[in-house]
């Protein structure tokens, strides 16, 4: 029953998106005769006002419609350009999730829920919200210091009830993704079900407040000593799964550029901070903040740079650190054979293909930009570039580097804004290559026999215990060799169930073409 009601939710989903003008806007070029008739056939159905209007505003009007969800669904696309392609992941991209606030007592509720205690007890002052989004609304409050002296803060608290809605719409996103994968065998190598996993666990770790708050204190602990670079400190006495309390912040946005001059602050210096503060976090930490738009960075009295909003971050492990900086530095010295070989030991690029061609190919990239002056190079541009071509190389999809991808698109647009003249490689170039001296270089060989040395103490320990292991596995080899594989009644009874459903599934699929087609013939004829 359940895929079945999420066949309805997917259905008033489609309607909802055609209503928009939404999907009669999509690209056609290179779609199937049968779905490009679906093409024509969904504008047939599309409002007068939404052909008045840009796809983007469409799109947002759609998603808003459709909740909560689908809005963070969007949003979670926009860094996924292989899937939706460019264009679309660009409109998806200035998706606002901007939404009426919840009732100043429903607020109350859920932060006294969550900590157990009255909000008398937790503030002096609770204010109304002045912000509200999909997930949750900000509220300003104050705070009573161990001296007696008063703090103010801001109060994240979570929507009630969203996710409970968000599960539900879940169960649509993965038929939708099942269906793809199983009918769709272009899209088997973007892995959709993988998609829908990885943006059910990014919304499940938005959605628990704590975890946020230990984002920020990580982010704080990584950059205690870097200048012009901070996050809000976090109220761990009045933080919970439903509510986050944190350090108000005041400060000019960066996205107020004529604030930002008027203030006296040195707007090309901001833009080399908030550049090599990204790649710090990402090449050195392998910890980023993967949402750095402009509305999340503000600028103190003191000319730091303060993010907010750490709900999406990203990490890169040891072997993707080490991609990102290498390609890096390999389009910068021209190095093409460089960046593939690197492509190819990391196994991003299978085996099977050649590298020479590959490297080719990566010389298509480079050399038109070391053409170019140094304001004009855009890094994430290149990058972009790069994840094209290797599609070609059957590449398979890296959810860590696409959305490193994005973050670094967003920060390289708020750096041009403050200088459009501003050299990406020359700010760059600093932090990159510090990471390769220290560990690529000497240093790091020597960290890598160390970390070497570890494993094989490790793996020694263990030796006894894997011996036992093999034994067993062996064993078990040998008595199905000579009594053969046999299930049981129960495994036979559980695989007989299975197959029962997907018939009986299969058969809800042909009513629900058909009452489709009773809906388009009535919408057609009246």
């Amino acid at each position: 029953m359940s895929k079945l009601t999420a066949s309805f939710r997917l259905m008033r989903v489609g309607f909802i998106l055609a209503r928009e003008g939404v999907l009669s806007a999509l690209p056609s070029d290179g779609l199937p005769a049968s779905l490009a008739f679906f093409h024509r056939f969904a504008g047939w159905f599309a409002r007068k006002r939404s052909k008045k209007t840009n796809r983007s505003e469409n799109m947002s009007r759609a998603m808003n419609k459709l909740g909560p969800s689908y809005i963070k669904l969007g949003q979670f696309l926009a860094t996924r350009p292989d899937i939706v392609g460019s264009e679309v992941a660009k409109d998806l991209s200035s998706l606002q999730d901007h939404v009426d606030t919840f009732p100043h007592e429903q607020a109350i509720a859920q932060i006294e829920g969550s900590l157990g205690r009255k909000i008398d007890d937790l503030f002096v002052e609770f204010g109304p919200a002045i912000a509200a989004a999909s997930m949750a609304q900000v509220h300003p409050a104050t705070v009573r210091n161990p001296d007696g002296s008063l703090r103010k803060v801001a109060v994240k608290v979570i929507r009630p009830g969203v996710r409970r809605r968000f599960a539900k719409d879940l169960e649509g996103f993965y038929l939708a993704a099942e269906m793809q994968e199983r009918y769709v065998p272009a899209a088997r190598r973007l892995k959709p079900v993988s998609v829908v996993d990885t943006l059910a666990q990014t919304t499940k770790i938005e959605m628990d407040l704590r975890l946020e708050a230990a984002a920020l204190s990580e982010i704080a602990e990584n950059t205690r000593n870097d200048k012009g670079f901070r996050v809000p400190a976090v109220d761990w006495e009045r933080t919970g799964r439903d509510v986050l309390t944190m350090e108000w912040i005041d400060g000019i946005k960066m996205s107020d550029i004529e604030g930002l001059k008027s203030a006296g602050f040195d707007l090309n210096a901001l833009a080399v901070t908030l550049m090599q503060s990204f790649l710090k976090h990402t090449l050195r930490d392998g910890f980023f903040h993967a949402d750095m738009h402009p509305g999340n960075l503000f600028v103190d009295k003191d000319g730091c740079i303060v993010a907010v909003d750490l709900g999406i971050t990203g990490r890169l492990g040891k072997q993707e650190k080490r991609f990102l900086a290498e390609i890096l530095y390999g389009f910068i010295t021209r190095d093409y054979r460089r960046v593939a070989n690197v492509h190819f030991e990391a196994g991003y690029v299978p085996p099977h293909q050649n590298m020479e061609s590959f490297a080719q190919a990566n010389r298509a990239i480079g050399e038109p930009i070391h053409g170019q002056s140094a304001e004009t190079i855009s890094m994430a541009k290149l990058l972009t570039l790069l994840f094209e071509v290797t599609e070609l190389f059957d590449m398979q999809t890296r959810p860590e580097l696409l959305l490193l991808q994005k973050t670094m698109v967003v920060v390289e647009g708020v750096s041009r804004s403050l200088n459009p003249h501003f050299n990406m490689w020359k700010a760059a170039e600093p932090v990159v290559k510090e990471w390769i001296t220290k560990n690529l270089g000497p240093i790091g060989m020597a960290k890598d026999l160390t970390e070497g040395a570890q494993s094989l103490l490790t793996f020694a320990r263990r030796t006894p215990e894997l011996v036992r292991s093999v034994e067993r596995i062996q064993k078990g080899a040998d008595k199905m060799a000579q009594e053969g594989l046999h299930l049981d009644d129960d495994t036979l009874k559980r695989f007989a169930l299975m197959q029962g459903k997907q018939n009986r599934f299969g058969r809800y699929a042909v009513i629900l073409i058909a009452v489709c087609m009773v809906i388009i013939t009535y919408k057609l004829v009246v």
